[in-house]
């Protein structure tokens, strides 16, 4: 393909070959003619409407310049973006982190965590180590080149006291050694220029003081008295590095000849990062006596420490303060200085929504697009108190304002916006509104914005939990399907919900399949063992039902005898009776007789009508001699039933002597207790 920068050549080439430039325009439209069609196949792959367009008119505007289309420029990896559109995610697999041990699948919340720890501290060690041995991995062979996987240079290559020297110590994060160069440079009488000034003052500003732990080290642990006792003291206190005044900063700050807004932001910003507010206030006091003007970074660092230098009822006055200050040094606010602001505002009494609805306003008014962050903020101003007025209004008018928009991340705080979204959702019980926050979720690569695994979490098990409450069953079960185990791992609360949404439906018969679930996940709490198994047997089924219930209380009563590496479980005389009647159910009686006895070696009290039910079945099976062994049982707990069920032993079976002495004892017994 001929380069636009080429056009002359060509022409020139033409001429002299004794072409006629009308002849060959007008050969040239006819070609682009006929292959229109194929032209158009291929506009997926970069072609444009323009060449549509151009060979149309190409015969009308023949005399004009001939416009030839630039090469289309493919990254390398368009091939792979492109197969990964033809397939899609399978909601039955694990997430993809996963995917390299199928031993060490987590099956539990817990275990999720666990997993994805170990996998940042893998990753750290790695990188450590990489670091540590840059020789060792110095061939590249990915394709196309991927330099974060690559060793980083950190090795100092200069030596000598000079200012790039300076520059290589502070783009390595070295705080010391910067400082130490930077000393020495003043002591030699070399000038160091105000933009390397500003950058070892922003590298100190934001490690305060003190060197960088890099990326898989680990610090030093002493077994002294020392050590523990300042460990001690460690516990008691945030192990965030505090801001000094003896800090280098400010002795550099003060050795400068001239000081200019840069300098003041840098040891303002860390100021306010390391909590020295009251200490930030001061310098910029400082600064405005210095005849200096501030800059947005500088506003924004002080509107985020308002909180901490006034009262609650003062915030919005020293916000709008300071934005009148901003107005006059004629500092342009961008997003983060709205941010922070309604960051502060959250702080402050809880009817700041009249204030909160202002900046919005004045956001839009400037041409400032709000960030996620921005809704959030507002969103937990609105709905600061549970079920605020049980009204999802705003909520609604940001869904909206937000759909069919790709999302980017411009603030920290925007990936908390989804998650505390979908708590409002549940609080509010707005299962509608959750489905649009969930699509907006979904659309483009939005999901990028969702943030760690512990925000992903959270939003889904909160939306999981609303449909669980406001879905028929069948809704329910699709969403279960496509959410576990691929996009998050469900807690004990989320399967009792899912348990109670199938006991609202009365679709019981699918209580053994979730069951499966629940082993599968390692959930093994006795709550959620007792609700499984009251659900299977609050009433009778179909034989096919009730032998899948059988199997289902089996597996369960292994979970009680030790079967299973997790069996740490207690037998209640709900569970096991319910387990009991489930076996009957079945006419799985051996089975069932054997689970009675534990009722006596357990020493717990079978609950009321199931001894009536073993009475009716040794009847049915003609056993007078068990009949006579259950009134033993119930006389052995002093049940109040004792002396109705020796009656209707005595006046249901055929007994011998010995058999009817026995009950008439047992009865007469406990009718002289009562």
């Amino acid at each position: 393909m001929v380069s636009p920068t080429q056009k002359p050549s060509v022409c020139n080439n033409m001429a002299a070959s004794g072409w006629h430039v009308g002849h060959y325009i007008q050969r040239k439209s006819r070609f682009l003619l006929k292959n229109l069609d194929q032209l158009s196949a291929h506009r997926r792959f970069g072609w444009t409407s323009t060449l549509r367009q151009q060979a149309a008119e190409v015969n009308k505007e023949s005399t004009e310049t001939i416009v030839i289309p630039r090469k289309k420029t493919w990254s390398k990896v368009a091939v792979l973006e492109a197969l990964a559109l033809t397939v899609s995610r399978d909601p039955t697999a694990y997430p993809y982190k996963f995917h390299d041990d199928p031993y060490l699948y987590p099956r539990t919340s817990t275990e999720f965590r666990i997993n994805t720890l170990a996998q940042d501290f893998g990753r750290a060690a790695a990188k450590y180590f990489i670091n540590t041995h840059p020789k060792f991995f110095t061939k590249d062979f990915a394709e196309p080149h991927i330099p974060c996987l690559m060793p980083e240079n950190l090795s100092l290559r200069f030596e000598e006291v000079s200012e790039e020297a300076l520059k290589e110590r502070i783009s390595l994060r070295r705080v010391k050694a910067a400082v130490d160069m930077y000393d020495q440079l003043l002591q030699a009488g070399t000038a160091v220029s105000m933009e390397t000034t500003h950058d070892l003052l922003d590298l100190i500003c934001i490690y305060c003081d003190s060197d960088p732990v890099q990326e898989g080290e680990t610090q030093p642990i002493l077994d002294t008295e020392e050590s523990r006792e300042e460990t001690k003291k460690n516990k008691t206190r945030s192990n965030r590095p505090t801001w000094s005044k003896e800090n280098n900063a400010h002795r550099i700050f003060n050795l400068l000849p001239e000081r200019d807004t840069r300098c003041y932001s840098a040891l303002i910003r860390g100021m306010v990062m390391h909590g020295a507010n009251e200490m930030a206030l001061s310098m910029y006091t400082d600064m405005l006596n210095n005849r200096l003007n501030a800059d947005v970074h500088i506003f924004n660092a002080l509107i985020l420490a308002t909180p901490s230098v006034v009262r609650k009822e003062k915030i919005w006055v020293h916000i709008t303060d300071l934005f009148e200050q901003m107005n006059q040094q004629k500092v342009q606010p961008n997003v983060m200085t709205f941010n922070n602001a309604l960051k502060a505002l959250k702080q402050s009494s809880p009817y700041a929504r009249n204030e909160a609805s202002y900046l919005l306003n004045e956001m839009k008014a400037l041409g400032i697009a709000p960030s996620l962050s921005s809704y959030g903020h507002i969103q937990e101003i609105f709905y600061k108190t549970a079920h605020s007025g049980n009204s999802t209004d705003l909520l609604q008018q940001i869904v909206s304002e937000l759909k069919n928009t790709s999302l980017i991340c411009q603030d920290p705080d925007d990936v908390t916006f989804f998650a505390n979204a979908m708590r409002t959702c549940l609080q509010c019980k707005d299962l509608t509104l959750a489905y649009e926050i969930y699509d907006l979720l979904e659309y483009g690569e939005n999901w990028k914005v969702l943030g760690d695994s512990h925000l992903q979490v959270m939003y889904y098990a909160r939306f999981f939990n609303l449909v669980c409450q406001m879905e028929d069953i069948d809704t329910v079960m699709k969403w279960y399907r496509k959410l576990i185990p691929s996009k998050f791992y469900p807690n004990s609360i989320g399967l009792m919900n899912l348990l109670q949404a199938v006991q609202i439906d009365n679709r019981l018969d699918l209580v053994p399949t979730i069951w499966k679930d629940i082993c599968s996940m390692g959930h093994n709490r006795i709550n959620l063992v007792e609700e499984v198994v009251s659900l299977m047997a609050r009433e009778k089924h179909s034989p096919k039902v009730q032998e899948s219930f059988a199997e289902c209380a089996l597996d369960i009563k292994k979970m009680f005898s030790g079967d299973t590496v997790k069996a740490n479980l207690e037998w209640t005389s709900v569970c096991l009776s319910n387990i009991i009647i489930l076996l009957l159910r079945a006419n799985k009686t051996q089975q069932a007789w054997d689970m009675l006895k534990l009722f006596k070696s357990k020493n717990i009290v079978p609950i009321t009508g199931l001894l009536d039910n073993f009475l009716s079945l040794c009847h049915s099976e003609g056993s007078p001699q068990r009949a006579v062994e259950l009134v033993q049982l119930s006389a052995a707990f002093y049940l109040p039933a004792t002396p109705k069920l020796a009656e209707r032993a005595l006046t249901l079976f055929d007994l011998t002597k010995e058999q009817r002495a026995i009950l008439s004892e047992l009865q007469s017994t406990e009718e002289s207790s009562d």
